[in-house]
């Protein structure tokens, strides 16, 4: 049995060329950020585009559960009236997040300095996620948690009544752990300082200052220096969230390796902190261009265009780059086994504790789809079969992770051979609509159900 339900079965093939526009959901990142902050403010913020996949539902109904007016009007457009900084109530139940790390992190945050407890649940993987990465940061500011052994959720947050200010360094790159301290920070008296090594996704500190806290960012010798200002009144806001670029990377890495493919994918999120797959795939040979670049609500945007590849070679990918395509490199993978020559991946430890062992995850299904993969503690090597080199043919795991279930799914699209998921029903969480979307482009994916 699948946390998300009773398993579904999907099966990829091979298919002609994939054409026509890919409008992929919102981004994730800041659909989450978007209803946490509007819920922090105080008055009205109207949000539109938002993502209405699983996990961020979650998070819609975290906020109701903390005393915010969240309202549904149809077609992504959302509105949630806030109850202001430090103006969260105690939550009658526990807070289930589903199967989102973002979603928990940042909420706890939110919540860990205002003087209120809360328990917070999930499916079955978000259970075993590690948790102290951000909890640990929180108790600098008074805030307790209890969880399971080894800091896993459930997990029950005591906040801190008398918050103080903090200046934490991170430890390791986390755009989470960084986002889930500021949260914490807006409801402390004083100045919260988070020092970076390695710059991560920059949504939080862009939608801080769009809502009017003062927050600046200084890049020093130290890393990237931010520096917030507690307790403001957060200002409501229009939001327009841009196109999700994580999922953006599905109908274009499937364009990559399908012969005869032309795909636009429309009002893509460009953010320099999110953007390093695009850049990867370039180095790689891949016919990948951006048309009608702009500015929407503060973000950079663009519309990608992604031809057929035929002549991709392998790379080895800066680990400097590891935390603007984090959540990329599954199917940077599949891309690299119809590449020619090693991709090598490095600095990616964080994959070992993502939804799922990623790293684990995509080294077993590709060697069972006959790629030579090497991998290691933080590095995995993916020794490319070129076009038409992908065997394919076998049945491979989700392990209830959503970007391992479409991953696999591209892969078939390229194979010679079919390739079988075992459990589609992850895909919900952040990519609703990812069936119906490869299927108007002209992708061949069944699903057996019953």
């Amino acid at each position: 049995m699948s946390a998300h339900g009773t398993p579904i079965p999907m099966t990829s093939s091979k298919c002609g060329p994939l054409t026509g526009v890919a409008e992929v959901p919102g981004d994730k990142s800041i659909s989450h950020r978007s209803l946490i902050l509007g819920a922090m403010a105080v008055g009205e913020t109207r949000i539109s585009g938002l993502l209405e996949g699983d996990d961020v539902l979650d998070t819609a109904r975290a906020m109701r559960a903390f005393g915010a007016e969240v309202i549904e009007h149809g077609n992504g457009e959302w509105s949630v009236f806030g109850v202001g900084v430090g103006g969260f109530c105690e939550p009658d139940n526990v807070i289930d997040c589903g199967n989102s790390g973002t979603g928990v992190r940042l909420i706890m945050g939110a919540m860990a300095t205002s003087p209120i407890t809360a328990t917070f649940s999930g499916d079955a993987s978000l259970n075993s996620r590690p948790m102290a990465r951000v909890t640990d940061p929180l108790a600098l500011f008074g805030t307790v948690a209890v969880g399971r052994d080894g800091g896993r959720l459930p997990m029950t947050i005591v906040g801190a009544r008398a918050p103080v200010p903090v200046r934490y360094v991170v430890p390791v790159p986390s755009a989470q752990v960084k986002s889930a301290v500021l949260l914490a920070g807006l409801n402390a008296p004083g100045q919260t300082v988070v020092i970076e090594k390695e710059a991560t996704r920059d949504h939080t500190e862009r939608m801080l200052a769009g809502f009017g806290a003062e927050i600046s960012t200084e890049v020093t010798d130290e890393g990237r220096v931010i520096t917030l200002t507690g307790q403001p009144e957060l200002k409501p806001q229009v939001i327009a969230v841009p196109r999700d670029p994580s999922s953006a990377a599905f109908p274009v890495c499937a364009a990559l390796i399908t012969q005869g493919s032309n795909v636009l994918v429309p009002g893509i999120g460009l953010n320099p902190t999110r953007a390093g797959l695009f850049t990867t795939l370039r180095e790689m040979g891949a016919d990948l261009t951006f048309e009608n670049e702009r500015i929407e609500g503060g973000e950079p945007c663009a519309d990608l265009r992604a031809r057929y590849s035929p002549d991709m070679v392998g790379i080895e990918v800066p680990p400097a780059r590891a935390a603007s395509m984090i959540d990329e490199y599954p199917v940077l993978s599949v891309v690299a086994a119809f590449a020619r020559g090693d991709t090598v991946m490095r600095g990616v430890k964080e994959l070992r504790v993502k939804e799922s062992d990623r790293i684990d995850a995509m080294a077993v299904g590709l060697r069972a789809n006959g790629i030579a993969v090497e991998d290691g503690p933080d590095w995995w090597i993916v020794t490319g079969a070129g076009m038409g080199g992908v065997a394919g043919g076998a049945t491979v795991e989700s392990h209830l992770d959503h970007r391992i279930a479409m991953s696999f799914m591209i892969l078939g699209m390229g194979a010679e051979n079919p390739v079988t998921l075992d459990d589609g029903n992850p895909i919900t969480t952040s990519f609703p609509v990812f069936e119906p979307l490869m299927a108007q482009l002209g992708a061949k994916m069944e699903r057996a159900e019953g």
